[in-house]
Formats: structure tokens, C-alpha cells, sequence
């Protein structure tokens, strides 16, 4: 497979990139943030994204969308990301959407529609620690009835205070750390027992713990089979980490962007910085670890949209090298701003603030990187 985009996929971008720019420049994050607003996205601009398309990128066309893949999913989350736009597409238009696929026909005919058309959000409730490990998954679901009782926490669930459906991990067999015995629930806003806790994080955004104290679902909530969710669970979590990679990728992008600009216009002893041949070859080796990871994030997408076996271990190289690449972009961008790229004045501090949610995000590159070792046999 080439490594560079279809004409189709070429007149996406076209369309994304003015779109990002036009309706959730960074001025719209700035704006949100500094209103301190409670629900953590526009839902103006969600129902523009939906008008786009975007929202049911990856609905099947019998169920109301567009029926397009992982490639496509990235392409409008690098741009969110060149804009730093807040949005609950990544969790619902992506994760939630993978995850219903392999759910029933019921949930599938119940909620991607209403996803499609930006009528509804959701949320994965998957981590229960500071850090991903969604194999160590320990909230409890115990028959109840004819269906379960979910008892314990979830931690860093992006949107989960305002979403009107989670797709939850629980575990009704096992032990935490291993992969059989986990179960996939489509638990509706509302439930009772039900509590989420907005917090926000260093991006501005939102993200909820949320405590389940015996919140009771029917049987039909259970996405799959009872016990065998890691399948769903991997798949979901390979997407959502891909379009993570794409929106470091687009951070990345935006804050290089930047500082090349500042660079070219900043000037010492009456030339401009950009001159300095130093900064010109930090530029240049930031552009290069910037174009390495794009390959490897378009790689793991191809591969995933060709359900082919390699595209696992894909997914991991590119959310790590994504990861780091942002980082040294963000970092770089900094310094070369110099003091000023302290202040709150200059943007490239909240590039450098959503990279350090992003890289976070379903796992960082020291957790893929022992994913891979692992497999490797390490």
C-alpha cells in the first residue's frame, strides 16, 4: 500500500483543513477555556461536524453514514489537532462506533444513527489507574436478575460527565491483569448509581472519574458475548490510538508551523533568526522525525481498514513514535520561541499542554514500547 493519501482521500483533507481553520481555530480552545466552560466541546460545532460528515465517518451506510476508515478518521483528527479543536469525536465517532460494530443489532440500530448525526455522545470508560492498562480492568459485573450489577471506578474518561452513552469494561470473570473474563457494557446517561466528576486537565479539557455503585444494566447492554469483550476491547483500542497518533501528528504540525513562522520574523542583531544555521538544522530534524511517524500512523491505519494481522503491533509503533515526535515539535518550539513561549500570549504553550494529554492517552511510547518487547519475546 502507498504511503500517501487516494484523490478521494486527498478532497477530504481539502475539505477538513479550511473547515478546522474557519469554525475551531485555536482562538475557539481559548475561548472555551477561558469562559470556563462545564461541558468541555461546543455542541454547535459537534452539529457542524456531523453536518460535515464527520461524525458518521465510520457508520455503515445502511445505518446512516459514511461508511469510510481509520485513514479517513485521521485525517480530520490531524487537523483538529494543527487547531487544537475540542471535540468528543475521537471517543465517539471513533471509539464508541468500532466498539458498537460488534455490538447488536438493536445498540447498532439504537445509537449509530443518533452518533451519525451528532445527536449523541459517548465515552469510553475503560482505565481505572493513572495509567492505561485496560487489561487490569477490576469494576465488577455481577449477575443481577437478568442482567448484571456494575460496582467500582473509572478514571480519565474524556467527556464521560456529559456523554449520553459509555462503553464500559467490567470484569465478570478473572482476575485484573488478565484478558479473558472481560465484558463490554452499553450503559445509557442516567442510570441510577451512575456519578461522574469533571476534572479539568492540563489542555483545558474534561475528563471524568466515574463511580459505578450498583448501577444495574439488562442483559442487552452487553456489547458481544459475555466474557470474551478483549477481542472488541483491542480492536476499539487500536482505533482510538491511531486517531490519537493522527492528533499528535497534527499538534506536531501546528506547533512546527508556528515556530517556523516565528523564526523567519523574529530577528537578533537585524537578520532573522531563521538564518542561524543551528536553528535551521533543529528545523530540519523536527521535520524529518515529523514525517517518519506520519508513515508509520498511515501504515497502522492502512493496515487496520485491511483488517490485516500486522496491523497491531502497527498501531503501537505509531502512537509511540506519533507521541515522541509531537513532543520533541512542542519542546523545540518552546525554546525557539524563547522566553515568551512561556507566557500564555503565545500558543505554542497550549500545543505543548494538549501533547501531554495526547501522548497519555490510551498508553504513552514507554507502553508500547513494552508491548512490543513483549511480543518480541523480551
Amino acid at each position: 500500500m502507498p504511503l500517501f493519501h487516494t484523490d478521494e482521500q486527498a478532497m477530504l483533507l481539502d475539505s477538513a483543513r479550511p473547515f478546522m481553520v474557519e469554525q475551531a481555530p485555536v482562538a475557539h480552545l481559548r475561548g472555551l477555556r477561558d469562559a470556563k466552560d462545564a461541558t468541555g466541546f461546543a455542541p454547535g460545532l459537534w452539529r457542524q461536524f456531523a453536518e460535515m460528515g464527520f461524525c458518521g465517518m465510520l457508520v455503515d451506510e445502511a445505518e446512516g453514514g459514511l461508511g469510510l476508515g481509520a485513514v479517513e478518521a485521521g485525517i480530520v483528527l490531524e487537523e483538529m489537532g494543527r487547531n487544537l479543536t475540542p471535540s468528543p469525536f475521537l471517543a465517539t465517532s471513533v471509539g464508541a462506533v468500532t466498539a458498537l460494530r460488534g455490538g447488536s443489532a438493536t445498540q447498532r440500530g439504537t445509537w449509530l444513527p443518533r452518533i451519525a448525526s451528532g445527536e449523541a455522545v459517548a465515552a469510553l470508560a475503560i482505565d481505572e489507574g493513572p495509567h492505561h492498562r485496560p487489561a487490569r480492568t477490576a469494576l465488577r459485573a455481577e449477575r443481577a436478575g437478568n442482567g448484571f450489577r456494575l460496582s467500582g471506578t473509572k478514571s480519565f474518561v474524556q467527556h464521560g460527565h456529559v456523554a449520553d452513552l459509555l462503553i464500559v469494561a467490567a470484569r465478570s470473570g478473572g482476575e485484573p491483569g488478565e484478558e479473558e473474563g472481560i465484558t463490554l457494557f452499553a450503559v445509557e446517561r442516567g442510570a441510577e448509581g451512575l456519578h461522574a466528576t469533571p476534572e479539568r486537565l492540563a489542555d483545558a479539557s474534561l475528563a471524568s472519574r466515574i463511580a459505578f455503585e450498583g448501577v444495574t444494566v439488562d442483559a442487552d447492554a452487553v456489547i458481544g458475548e459475555v466474557g470474551t469483550g478483549w477481542a472488541t476491547l483491542a480492536r476499539t483500542l487500536d482505533m482510538v490510538r491511531t486517531g490519537a497518533a493522527s492528533e499528535l501528528l497534527g499538534v506536531a504540525a501546528g506547533a512546527m508551523a508556528m515556530t517556523i513562522g516565528y523564526l523567519k520574523e523574529r530577528k537578533q542583531f537585524g537578520v532573522a533568526i531563521g538564518s542561524f544555521q543551528v536553528l535551521q538544522h533543529r528545523a530540519a530534524h523536527l521535520y524529518a522525525e515529523l514525517e517518519v511517524a506520519r508513515a508509520a500512523t498511515l501504515k497502522a491505519q492502512q493496515l487496520l481498514d485491511a483488517e490485516d494481522e500486522g496491523a497491531e503491533r502497527a498501531v503501537m509503533v505509531a502512537k509511540a513514535m506519533a507521541g515522541l515526535a509531537a513532543q520533541l515539535a512542542v519542546q523545540e518550539g518552546v525554546q525557539m520561541h524563547g522566553g515568551i513561549g512561556m507566557t500564555d500570549d503565545y500558543d505554542i504553550g497550549l500545543y505543548m499542554k494538549r501533547h501531554r494529554v495526547l501522548a497519555e492517552l490510551f498508553g504513552d511510547a514507554d507502553f508500547h514500547a513494552d508491548r512490543l518487547a513483549r511480543l518480541a519475546g523480551y
